[in-house]
């Protein structure tokens, strides 16, 4: 297999199924295509869902992915009892992983299984999953015959009790009046939420009946192959997180989604636990550049044009979602947005986006000044934001010899802003996922002589080493890279090359640790002429490996000057990934440092960034508001009386007020004074 050209920054497979909520996107089960009626005394529609059996191209799909799995991912494993416990596992976890719908009993009846399903996948054997599906169908069919019977009754706020929405890491429960029991609080949590929005309790039960009858929608809208993907993640998922298996549909799917992914707003969306979760915000598009949305929101709500009702959203289907703010060019989308999923709905904000196409120029580097006055000097450095590692391949290869890419970007960029005089260059790679691999190599080599950038290493333990074979350096002045816990991927290969060779100084936060390739085999290769279509599998072939041996996978890079991050590493970054590959090294490649950043040179400024943020009233506060951000834990239960959740809810309004959505950005105002104190230090020193 070749490696694949891209070093993406891929969303991790346990962010986008094991909270992503498959129970609800695949709903499928075994015995016979036939609908299924669950009755309910309601006046609602009956709840009704259809068991399927799996097709007949299903057991050669399961046979050789397993296959291409096991010969060729580069983590070697066996097909095994381990291997089998782990499939199992996973499985579970993507169809209930908040234990809202099995019960014990249920579990009690799958547990003789689970070191079975090595044998299951080697035969293509179906009709366990079917059945473990089947019976989490049928247990959501009865809860929301709960659900509509509860919310034909009024809830009680004056009661103090609580609820507790995270059952993760709780006991299955051990009977059906145990699940009501979560249920009707969640139901009621829900209430409480619109009820302090403003909605009067009619328009409250008509929000609640909508949102549930759109779950149970879902129901009647699954097809057998969406079983048959989930099963094969649970597979792909025990290798490491950026694995995955797509069905046909979800293929075709994709495709579409991509070719339409330049019109709209410019985010990426999924799924979690009802709530439609932004992932990712496209440099340059209309989101972007109206500053209103950020990764992590929530969108709650969608409404059309500046008068349009906002549609309630929670418990949609991701592409009905997508589908309602997606639109033409120049026309407005409302978006109702919690930044917490637990946050009440009256504390959600309405923005307006005008939605527009994503250009490819609107989304690459920029140029700007930094100004610092330091012992009486003035010194002005270039800034240059990178969102991604980009390149206009298609006018590449039609020979335009104005193609656009990363490298030629900001050799331009760099070539504009010296002739008004630079002291000094900062090349800022904060939220920078990645992207082509040639560019982070070629952007690399405006800065060295040459040289290896990275060793790439495939599944065999073949070793090849991407290189620059350019002796020229564009720019050797002072070179400050930031980067930050969402720093991935090619960003991390540039950041260690920079690192390696003692060519600049690395300041952040330790990144993000993606330095794994992956590569997609479209199954139907394998089938020439059949009539059925197979879907494709997304595999790990090869590491990335610094030019001294390290690897960039889990650890990710190391900043030389640490500034203070409200995130967590062991909790946002790829070692937080279950079944990621770890870190190891290799033999270092054969290269010269530039020696432009001594070590002696880097703890001195270390020390000096030290002192400021001890002593500097202005940097203590910033890191001491950080550090309390970081150390803020998430509450593990709600109050459901409407008296003390309107006093927790006033009293972070007051809290909120205080905080400043323009404060500066303080950690690229300090890496110019780090950069000063590189200059002065150099002065001091005759060099």
């Amino acid at each position: 297999m070749r490696i694949a050209p891209l070093a993406n920054f891929n969303s991790n497979l346990r962010r986008t199924m094991k909270r992503f909520i498959f129970p609800l996107l695949f709903t499928l089960i075994l015995i016979a295509a036939v609908p299924v009626t669950v009755l309910s005394d309601t006046t609602q529609e009956e709840i009704t869902y259809t068991k399927l059996k799996p097709e007949p191209q299903h057991p050669r799909v399961i046979q050789l992915v397993t296959q291409i799995l096991l010969r060729n991912h580069y983590k070697s494993m066996e097909l095994d009892d381990s291997l089998s416990a782990q499939v199992y596992k996973n499985y579970l976890e993507f169809l209930d992983f908040n234990k809202s719908y099995f019960l014990q009993s249920d579990i009690d009846a799958f547990k003789p299984f689970r070191h079975s399903f090595d044998e299951f996948l080697k035969k293509g054997r179906l009709d366990i999953p079917y059945m473990i599906y089947n019976t989490y169908q049928q247990r959501m069919a009865e809860r929301l015959e709960y659900v509509f019977k509860r919310l034909e009754k009024p809830f009680d706020f004056t009661k103090d009790e609580y609820f507790e929405p995270f059952r993760d890491s709780l006991n299955w429960a051990q009977s059906r009046e145990e699940l009501e029991e979560y249920w009707r609080k969640r139901l009621k949590n829900e209430a409480l939420s619109l009820k302090i929005a403003g909605k009067e309790d009619d328009k409250i039960h008509e929000t609640l009946i909508k949102r549930y009858n759109n779950l149970k929608r879902r129901l009647r809208q699954n097809q057998s192959e969406d079983v048959v993907q989930l099963y094969l993640n649970a597979l792909s998922y025990a290798f490491d997180p950026h694995t995955s298996y797509f069905s046909p549909k979800a293929k075709d799917d994709f495709k579409i989604r991509m070719s339409l992914s330049l019109e709209g707003i410019g985010a990426r969306l999924m799924t979690e636990n009802d709530y439609t979760k932004v992932v990712e915000i496209i440099p340059g598009g209309p989101a972007d550049k109206s500053g209103l949305l950020k990764p992590n929101d929530y969108i709650v709500g969608v409404g059309q044009g500046e008068e349009g009702e906002i549609t309630d959203v929670i418990g949609w289907r991701i592409d009905d979602v997508v589908q309602l703010i997606r639109g033409h060019k120049g026309t407005t989308v409302r978006l109702q947005i919690l930044h917490d999923p637990t946050a009440l709905l009256a504390d959600a904000e309405i923005i307006r986006i005008v939605r527009d196409k994503v250009k490819l120029e609107d989304s690459g580097a920029k140029a700007d000044t930094l100004h610092i006055q330091r012992n009486g000097q003035s010194f002005v450095y270039g800034v240059i934001d990178i969102p991604a590692f980009y390149l206009d391949y298609d006018a590449m290869r039609k020979g335009d010899p104005h193609f656009k890419s990363t490298t030629r970007d900001v050799r331009r960029l760099i070539t504009e802003m010296q002739g008004n005089g630079l002291d000094g260059l900062i090349l800022d790679l904060r939220g920078n996922g990645g992207g082509f691999l040639n560019e982070a190599v070629n952007l690399t080599g405006l800065f060295i002589k040459e040289g290896p950038v990275v060793q790439v290493k495939n599944s065999r333990g073949d070793i090849k080493e991407e290189e620059d074979r350019n002796p020229a350096v564009f720019y050797d002045g002072p070179l400050a890279v930031l980067v930050d816990d969402f720093s991935a991927s090619a960003s991390e290969i540039f950041a260690a090359a920079i690192q390696d060779y003692q060519r600049g100084v690395i300041i952040g936060n330790q990144t993000f640790g993606k330095g794994t390739v992956q590569n997609a085999v479209d199954l139907n290769r394998y089938f020439p002429g059949s009539k059925f279509k197979y879907g494709q599998i997304k595999l790990t072939i090869a590491k990335f490996y610094r030019v001294n041996g390290g690897s960039t996978q889990n650890k990710g890079v190391i900043p030389d000057i640490t500034i203070p991050s409200r995130f967590k590493h062991n909790e946002v970054g790829e070692s937080a990934r279950e079944n990621a590959l770890l870190w190891d090294q290799i033999k270092p490649a054969i290269y010269v440092p530039e020696k432009t950043v001594s070590p002696e040179l880097i703890e001195r400024l270390a020390r000096e960034h030290d002192i400021r943020f001890s002593t500097d009233s202005v940097f203590v506060a910033f890191a001491d508001k950080i550090n309390k951000e970081r150390n803020k834990k998430r509450p593990k239960r709600f109050s459901l009386n409407l008296e003390k959740r309107m006093a927790e809810r006033n009293e972070k309004k007051e809290k909120d007020k205080k905080k400043d959505d323009k404060e500066p950005d303080w950690t690229l105002i300090e890496s110019g004074n780090i950069l000063s104190d590189w200059i002065l230090i150099n002065k001091d020193s005759g060099r």
